[in-house]
């Protein structure tokens, strides 16, 4: 049974300058790679850039922010909640 190999983000990088410099066949030949595994790699880091291949689970610089803007929401929310319970309290009780 073949094991599936992994390739982390730089061996990724290096392989689709490697296709533009010699060309997609000879670089998959070189590297034992199918072509169409260096067209996915390529179209990945022409569409994600920096953010390619981050492994899953791995969040991009934008959905970190949204998550992390998220949960400041969520808690300013619950804050407001506990001032408003509190502003009626008193206003009730000190009249």
């Amino acid at each position: 049974m073949n094991q599936r190999r992994k390739f982390d983000q730089e061996y990724k990088v290096e392989a689709v300058r490697l296709a533009e410099l010699h060309g997609v066949k000879k670089a998959s030949e070189s590297l034992g790679i199918d072509k169409s595994m260096l067209y996915q790699w390529r179209k990945a880091l022409n569409e994600e850039g920096a953010d390619a291949f981050r492994g899953n689970g791995n969040r991009t610089a934008l959905e970190q922010e949204n998550r992390r803007l998220r949960l400041e929401v969520r808690r300013l929310q619950e804050e407001a909640e506990i001032l408003k319970k509190a502003s009626a309290y008193f206003a009730k009780h000190l009249k």
